[in-house]
């Protein structure tokens, strides 16, 4: 969404102006230094919501009730950013099943700031007794789980390596379209062909009018293989959400540039 004159410094204040969230990835393959969250802070308007993802070394530990410690130290990295990080983001490898739900019991319980779960493996979509209780975990607690969708991505049949690599990366499988608190988190993979997706947004304008509907706040977070068109995306999404509900605010033009950029993969 940046012209390619906009300085990397300037990049966050660009976004800000159009959107009024984002998926904080990067903190999950790095944690930002302490300067870096004060210029955030200083950068992103109040009503801002930056959606954290946890590190590695806490998402990935080999036992997430030993990593409460840590996340509890990501957390008081946050502060400066105040009400602005909600929900804190866990996205749990593959490796964590239904075998290890105590463990995220714990880490739920140890844990005293909004959380979304995001999860990979294959028990937790079966419909088994491994996924039900997840879902009766999440639920009696007011936890999110992250509704996934990379059906568009996979739709597309092509050789280009921004699409080889995102579908060598993003997991495949079913979709949850669930809300278990008052701030459901959509993460939609799209196809590179903006048109292409709107066959697979439909089910999920209809699920997100209803949510807003209801009196709940609804993330949604757009994806494209590498990112270039996501902002395009999220304003054709936008666009089309305005379409079943006329009285949603309206989002900023989009600064029009030759190549298009985004702060999350």
């Amino acid at each position: 969404m940046y012209q390619t004159a906009t300085p990397a410094s300037d990049f966050l204040a660009a976004y800000c102006s159009t959107f009024n969230t984002v998926e904080g990835n990067t903190t999950l393959y790095a944690w930002p230094s302490e300067q870096k969250v004060q210029r955030w802070a200083g950068e992103m308007p109040e009503s801002f919501r930056f959606c954290a993802k946890f590190p590695r070394d806490v998402s990935q530990a080999g036992d997430l009730r030993a990593a409460l410690e840590q996340a509890h130290a990501f957390q008081r990295l946050l502060l400066p950013l105040g009400r602005r990080v909600t929900p804190f983001w866990l996205q749990l490898p593959a490796s964590v099943g239904p075998s290890r739900l105590s463990e995220l019991a714990a880490f739920i319980d140890g844990f005293d700031a909004a959380l979304a779960i995001e999860v990979r493996h294959p028990g937790f979509f079966d419909r088994g007794d491994g996924e039900r209780a997840l879902n009766r975990l999440l639920r009696d607690r007011g936890i999110e789980r992250i509704c996934l969708d990379t059906r568009a991505l996979f739709s597309c049949h092509s050789h280009d390596p921004a699409v080889l690599h995102a579908q060598s990366k993003k997991p495949r499988l079913p979709v949850r379209p669930v809300a278990f608190s008052d701030s459901p988190q959509v993460r939609f993979v799209g196809h590179p062909e903006l048109e292409t997706n709107d066959a697979f947004m439909a089910p999920w304008l209809d699920k997100v009018a209803g949510w807003i509907e209801a009196g709940k706040t609804p993330h949604v977070y757009l994806h494209t293989p590498d990112n270039h068109r996501a902002p395009e995306l999220a304003m054709r999404f936008h666009g089309l959400l305005s379409e079943r509900l006329p009285g949603l605010p309206a989002l900023p033009a989009l600064r029009p540039a030759p190549q298009m950029s985004l702060l999350t993969d």
